[in-house]
């Protein structure tokens, strides 16, 4: 009977801990539903709209435009496909106005009309049109409606190696008149595939690239100068209200901010999106105007990422008249690359997504689906404001006051990255942020972090991690981590030490970081036993084997397969011909994914160690190498005959970007 029972407690207890430790999970707040498609469609989505009647209109990179009707998947939960237009040279943008769609082209904005009502578009009118170079990269967006009635497209920049502006208006934002008449806006874009409204000002997204240290959002106005300098081209062209020019640009690596402050006209981000911290490849965005049907999250904006295939939250204030706001992670799991979004009739989010070419960790070439909230309140930090004196985070429900009061509960690092012409940037100038104190509201809402004035820091991205916090109920957060952009800082009075609920003991800080030089290398850069860039002495013939690899769109090397004599001398040359990052890194056999997703959870360590984990399973690895730039390695092939292995593991890239390596005897 002693045994029965003390078998049930311990029964009872390992349920208990089970019940207390059990994590949720995002598909327990918001689920995501796939729109089943048929196999003869091709739904690279570019564009889409909701229209009145609950129907979802997309427009496709393969130059089509749908209607898709039951898309909520009602009734027998089938949705249906009627094609309304063809022959369009790669939309990207979509707009419905009742009587017409307008449609961005490559090379222009067509008008769409069904005249005779058969449900299929029978004119194309050539709205509005700018010339084209004929380069791959120059896509077309919008056009974009602002709440005053004005449309607004962007166009791409070329890639030759760089970003360049090889027709007119490339790097611009554009207004589109009711007469089709453009009018240069602001420029500096390099690929603003997301650009719209919000509370009444115009925002845009931008990727990674060159003189773009990593994602972005930036609050644009009239005459702004967003950052790259391919566009300043047209500056002297007639309507233009940007004055700088190309020579104008500094190029010596110092943050953009610094740079901005020194340069009138160029325009610092509103929020950065830390690269392969939150994503990779910022398009899309929204701003929740649900009313609550979404969740928690009203005048919120959602903004979705083509690389990871992910949709990100971003919180935003205005602080001394400056746009500026937190970044946090929210959804994982979709099946493509997420270029599009659309809030549905019932409050539900439509998410277009495509990655012929551009790639994704979503291993689908497309794919709609539809994020639903299930009505359950996820337990999130909801915001981030700044203060005199550090940061107050609200939450979406009450915390565990003893949990939330701890010092260890939080860690907060600064960190941002170079304004210069090279492809991205590393992290640099990091800090580690100590508290000085933590006020826990009575209700348990908000947790006021007290930190010193003089660390923060502006222009820089504040790391605010907060892994201890667990709710009233003992689940941790959902998403722990945000990513504040400090343009400027609150006014106002300082907390008072007296109504500190946990005063935190000083503990030295290292000042040096503050003043660190833009310029310094990666830790991880120098040469090693596992990175040997010059072939050794002792190789008096040269290699036994040169191998050359590159890269093409698409996350892919061009050679999935290679074959070396074990103990044989190798040479690698490896050539980036894309224009990501890569790197190229030689694993053991059936460690590649391993490997790769030890890289992608390096966190701020990451850029300096070139996404490459400290394992055993790497053998052989190069550094990050930079679009039209190569790198060679050179090494001993193991003894041991095998298939081993060859990545990339830039975040998000390991999932396809992989090759075999054949040792034989």
């Amino acid at each position: 009977m002693k045994n029965i029972l003390l078998t049930t407690l311990i029964s009872l207890g390992c349920v208990s801990a089970y019940a207390q430790s059990k994590q949720n999970k995002e598909d327990d707040f918001y689920r995501i539903i796939t729109i089943p498609i048929p196999e003869n469609i091709k739904m690279e989505v570019g564009g889409m709209q909701v229209l009145p009647d609950g129907r979802l209109a997309t427009s496709t990179r393969r130059g089509e435009v749908w209607m898709i009707g039951n898309p909520y998947l009602k009734g027998d939960g089938q949705p249906s496909f009627h094609r309304f237009a063809s022959g369009l040279h790669e939309p990207l943008g979509l707009l419905y106005r009742g009587k017409d769609f307008l449609i961005s082209q490559r090379g222009e904005v067509t008008r769409l009309v069904d005249t005779d009502n058969d449900g299929v578009a029978d004119v194309y009118d050539s709205f509005a049109k700018w010339p084209l170079s004929g380069n791959y990269h120059q896509y077309s967006y919008g056009p974009v409606p602002m709440p005053n009635g004005e449309l607004l497209v962007t166009l791409n920049l070329d890639w030759v190696g760089r970003g360049a502006s090889q027709s007119k208006w490339r790097g611009w934002m554009l207004k589109l008149g009711e007469d089709g008449k453009l009018t240069p806006f602001a420029t500096g874009l390099r690929s603003p595939s997301g650009f719209g409204s919000y509370k009444g000002d115009i925002f845009y997204t931008e990727n990674q690239g060159d003189w773009v240290g990593s994602g972005r959002m930036t609050h644009l106005e009239k005459g702004d100068f967003a950052g790259n300098p391919a566009g300043l081209r047209w500056s002297k062209e007639e309507g233009s209200p940007v004055k700088l020019t190309p020579s104008d640009v500094p190029n010596t690596g110092e943050p953009l901010y610094d740079v901005a402050k020194k340069l009138p006209g160029l325009k610092a981000p509103a929020v950065w999106f830390p690269h392969t911290l939150v994503g990779i490849s910022t398009s899309d965005f929204k701003e929740d105007v649900t009313n609550g049907a979404f969740g928690p999250f009203a005048g919120q904006m959602f903004v979705g990422d083509q690389g990871h295939s992910i949709i990100t939250r971003v919180d935003l204030e205005k602080v001394n008249g400056v746009w500026q706001g937190t970044v946090f992670p929210f959804r994982e799991g979709f099946m493509s690359g997420i270029l599009r979004m659309e809030w549905g009739l019932d409050g539900s989010m439509f998410v277009g997504q495509t990655s012929r070419g551009w790639s994704a960790t979503g291993k689908q070439e497309f794919g709609i689906q539809r994020l639903v909230w299930t009505g359950k309140m996820p337990f999130e930090m909801k915001n981030v404001h700044s203060m005199p004196d550090g940061f107050e985070i609200t939450f979406t429900s009450p915390v565990d006051k003893k949990a939330a009061a701890d010092q260890d509960a939080y860690k907060l690092n600064s960190f941002t990255y170079k304004y210069h012409q090279t492809y991205g940037s590393p992290i640099i100038n990091t800090q580690e942020v100590p508290l000085k104190g933590i006020v826990v509201s009575e209700d348990g809402l908000k947790v006021r972090l007290v930190l010193d004035p003089a660390l923060l820091r502006k222009g820089y991205i504040h790391e605010i991690k907060a892994d201890g916090v667990k709710g009233a109920d003992g689940n941790p957060l959902l998403h722990a981590t945000g990513y504040y952009t400090l343009n400027e800082i609150a006014s106002g009075n300082p907390v008072s030490a007296s109504a500190f609920t946990t005063t935190v003991k000083a503990a030295a800080v290292d000042h040096s970081a503050h003043a660190a030089a833009a310029s310094a290398e990666p830790a991880n850069s120098a040469p090693s036993a596992k990175r040997v860039v010059d072939m050794p002495a002792s190789w008096t013939n040269g290699p036994d084997q040169t191998i050359t690899i590159g890269t093409v769109p698409g996350l892919k090397f061009d050679i999935s397969e290679i074959q070396v004599k074990a103990g044989s001398r190798v040479k690698i040359v490896f050539n980036n011909n894309d224009d990501m990052l890569h790197n190229l890194v030689i694993t053991k056999p059936g460690t590649a994914n391993a490997v790769g997703e030890a890289g992608l959870n390096l966190g701020l360590k990451g850029s300096e160690m070139n996404y490459v984990p400290k394992s055993n399973d790497v053998l052989f690895h190069s550094n990050i190498v930079e679009p039209e730039k190569s790198e060679s390695i050179y090494f001993v092939a193991p003894k041991q005959a095998g298939t081993y292995q060859y990545v990339c593991t830039f975040p998000g890239h390991y999932t396809l970007m992989q090759g075999k390596l054949k040792v034989t005897k």
